[in-house]
């Protein structure tokens, strides 16, 4: 059973939501595609010139452009293990809405940011339509990784790398493998400047702690909430445990 305890704000719980391998995972998906996105770009456009012989800037960008790519894989496969492994806030279905009630707060959250709600959709963890596009991002970073093994594959010529990722090569054309990859990184940016914007709104509306949570993995939930996520819980039949 994850922590829970009574917070000293008034009929708030304080809830531990974000596990530590979430939150680990989190921000060395960040750092590494701030690293694979300055990297990249690099490799794509110089946009330094080396002066002198012992000046190798291509390599060093290749290199280090690698070691993150290989960091963004091994934290985006944890994170899609703890999709199986970890608390009812990580799991699979927050991120794939599997239930009328998710269905529906998908609907409703997308009329708040359209302008036709006023408020937004309480929810301890993810709203149904973060949790939609966490897919697509998660689904994005899958081509990511797959044309990058590819690239790699191509000028490393390795076997293992050639089985894993090889084959995409034999489908589509390596220069349009380049396109893809390079062009997955301004998707990804996209969705890192609103998801800034998003978490920031719902932050200051629901006043949970949404942007402090990251760090330290609680949300202050209010009383009612709870009560109201714990019955709906016990009416979908799933362990009401981490609430």
């Amino acid at each position: 059973m994850n922590p829970c305890s009574r917070s000293s704000a008034s009929s708030q719980t304080r809830v531990y939501v974000w596990e530590l391998a979430v939150r680990v995972a989190h921000w060395l998906i960040v750092l590494a595609l701030v690293v694979l996105s300055v990297t990249g770009y690099y490799i794509y456009r110089p946009f330094v010139i080396s002066v002198g012989r012992a000046s190798y800037v291509m390599g060093t960008m290749r290199f280090t452009h690698v070691v993150a790519g290989f960091v963004f894989l091994a934290f985006v496969l944890l994170r899609i293990y703890w999709m199986f492994r970890g608390n009812r806030w990580a799991h699979w279905d927050q991120f794939v809405p599997t239930r009328r009630k998710r269905w529906k707060d998908l609907v409703e959250t997308t009329r708040f940011y359209s302008f036709l709600r006023w408020r937004p959709v309480p929810n301890i963890g993810h709203n149904a339509l973060a949790g939609a596009a966490y897919s697509v991002v998660y689904a994005l970073a899958l081509v990511e990784i797959l044309t990058g093994l590819a690239l790699y594959s191509h000028i490393l010529g390795n076997p293992s790398l050639a089985f894993l990722a090889g084959w995409l090569a034999r489908l589509i054309d390596i220069q349009y493998l380049r396109e893809i990859h390079f062009l997955v990184m301004f998707a990804f940016w996209m969705f890192f400047l609103h998801h800034i914007y998003s978490s920031m709104l719902i932050s200051a509306e629901e006043k949970m702690g949404v942007m402090e949570s990251i760090f330290s993995g609680y949300k202050f939930v209010s009383d009612d909430l709870r009560e109201h996520m714990v019955s709906a819980v016990n009416t979908d039949q799933e362990t009401p445990s981490d609430l």
